[in-house]
């Protein structure tokens, strides 16, 4: 089980590193290459978790995780890693590599530990719908507001991007719980999960939401229904 979640890590990791490393190479923005990556690592993490559960996940989570570091450790003129690192966290580029990198992880594993089942829920929420607000916010965002940050580095962000994380996050929600209840419980619990995974998107620290929507919506998720 192991060597096959992990192999789906390696295979999933590489040709999402790939696209990402082409995007930028073309002159998409970071913030659209970085979370074209997220969010094919966070999806596939909830299917690997329905398939094998939190010691599957773990498998394919280290070798993602391996991938990251061998970019980080290459750093600057990296194809990866410059899908990766932001401009706008100079002089501290890969410290907000290595900070999402590690909040995932925790998050998840959190997750799977708080909500069992229902950690897929947390997953996609982060996965889809905090992957839209940076994109959304830098294209149509017109009222930005300043959130918390770690080693100084200002960051903001913007209430249409916050309002794409709720729309996004409310079909992920609803779409992961599908298998747990009627259609109608999914919807309006999924309302309830996007409302959690939006409000804790909004108001975390820069670099820790990927804790903190994971297991806010989960947690909202098996409170509902577990």
């Amino acid at each position: 089980m192991a060597l096959q979640a992990g192999l789906v890590g390696l295979l999933v990791g590489v040709v999402a590193a790939a696209l990402a490393a082409r995007m930028r190479a073309q002159g998409t923005p970071v913030p659209y290459t970085r979370k074209t990556f997220h969010f094919v690592i966070f999806s596939a993490a909830a299917a690997v978790h329905g398939v094998w559960g939190l010691p599957g996940t773990n498998a394919y989570g280290s070798v993602v995780a391996a991938l990251v570091l061998v970019a980080v450790a290459r750093g600057d003129g990296n194809p990866f890693y410059e899908a990766l690192a932001r401009e706008t966290d100079r002089p501290h580029r890969s410290l907000f590599i290595l900070v999402p990198l590690s909040t995932t992880a925790v998050g998840g594993l959190m997750s799977a530990l708080l909500a069992g089942p229902f950690a897929s829920v947390g997953y996609l929420v982060a996965g889809w719908g905090d992957a839209v607000g940076e994109p959304v916010g830098r294209r149509w965002g017109r009222h930005p507001y300043r959130v918390p940050s770690l080693a100084g580095v200002p960051a903001e962000r913007t209430l249409e991007g916050s309002a794409a994380v709720f729309a996004v996050s409310w079909v992920a929600a609803a779409l992961a719980l599908l298998g747990h209840g009627s259609p109608a419980e999914a919807v309006l619990v999924g309302l309830a999960c996007a409302v959690a995974g939006t409000l804790f998107e909004a108001f975390s620290h820069h670099g820790l939401d990927n804790l903190t929507v994971q297991v806010g919506a989960s947690v909202t998720a098996i409170w509902l229904m577990g």
